[in-house]
């Protein structure tokens, strides 16, 4: 894989946040017009001449203020308290100087190569392996690692790892990666609701909530039930889709990070011995947030191999490690 110079990837990622946040709403929009075409066609009367789709069109302008406004709201308070949400489901402190220069060193070094600011530093403590970086501007972008990535690996695998993750920093990777994180959990609730509704319906029983008062009859009335249900469908399609937009730019944004970080820290080898170490013993995700795992160097659900791990890396926010190690070792 031929590698893009640090301001190429910049630009490109910028890009490909802009495009996320046009996309997203261009998707909830659709699917809500789709939703009112649906209801529109089970309940106009056959012999009317009106146009489904305009009248979909009509509702969903309608419902247009809402949808921006509640979606719009949504996303700000997620994606602003995103540093909070990760320290609280990781359980990372911030790492003093003086609790470990050995760390510091290897930040401010690797910075002042990198011609970048230093992020915060945080560390969590658990024996096990792994380390992420995170953040949206100069004054939230922070690197976590754990203390067992700090015993366990020398000095060159260590400083391998933290380039990899200054590398995302510089490449606004991590600003990227919350804005899909958002997205993506923001179709994911919206799903749950969706399923939970219809659930309820069957569970209480849906009996006809809405009738076609448009065109004067109510004999197009549609159950709640239905209603619900297809809701839920499209809710799921909306899910699928701003998951397949996730995966189409996360693992080409680790091999790119792990070939920043190799060229950042002039050792390539030592990020892929680092890399080995880390998959034998890698952090779980945190506290059950696959979301906030996705920011780890290795996901701990790919740290496997053999057949039954083929779909899960097809559908995967990281490509396999052993893919990984190959290129860093071909570098």
């Amino acid at each position: 894989m031929q590698y893009v110079g640090i301001h190429a990837q910049q630009v490109r990622n910028n890009m490909r946040s802009l495009m996320l946040l046009c996309c997203f709403p261009l998707i909830i929009l659709l699917l809500v017009w789709f939703f009112f075409l649906i209801l529109v066609s089970l309940e106009q009367d056959p012999l009317s001449t009106v146009d489904p789709a305009v009248v979909a069109l009509a509702e969903t302008i309608d419902t247009l203020p809402w949808v921006v406004g509640i979606i719009g709201v949504w996303f700000l308070i997620a994606f602003f308290s995103n540093t909070a949400m990760v320290r609280s489901a990781t359980g990372a402190r911030p790492l003093e100087r003086r609790e470990n220069p050995r760390v510091y060193n290897i930040v401010e070094n690797l910075c002042i190569a990198g011609g970048m600011n230093m992020p915060k530093v945080n560390v969590i403590d658990t024996p096990m392996l792994n380390a992420f970086a995170s953040g949206i501007d100069e004054k939230s972008y922070t690197v976590t690692v754990t203390t067992g990535i700090c015993e366990r690996l020398n000095d060159e695998e260590l400083a391998g790892v933290i380039a990899h993750e200054l590398t995302h920093i510089r490449n606004r990777d991590t600003r990227l990666l919350i804005i899909s994180i958002v997205f993506v959990g923001i179709m994911s609730a919206i799903m749950s609701i969706a399923f939970r509704a219809l659930w309820n319906g069957m569970l209480y029983g849906g009996g006809n909530r809405r009738s076609n008062s448009r065109n004067g009859n109510d004999g197009g009335a549609v159950s709640f039930i239905v209603i619900a249900a297809i809701a839920a469908v499209l809710a799921a399609l909306g899910y699928f889709f701003t998951l397949l937009t996730r995966f189409a730019i996360s693992r080409k944004r680790e091999y790119m990070a792990d070939a920043g970080g190799a060229e950042l820290c002039g050792n390539p080898l030592a990020l892929a011995s680092a890399l080995r170490k880390i998959s034998a013993d890698p952090m779980p995700a945190a506290k059950g947030r696959e979301d906030v795992a996705q920011l780890f160097i290795i996901h701990s659900s790919l740290s496997g191999g053999g057949f039954s791990n083929l779909f899960t890396e097809m559908f995967a926010t990281h490509p396999s490690t052993e893919s990984r190690i190959q290129y860093l070792e071909q570098f």
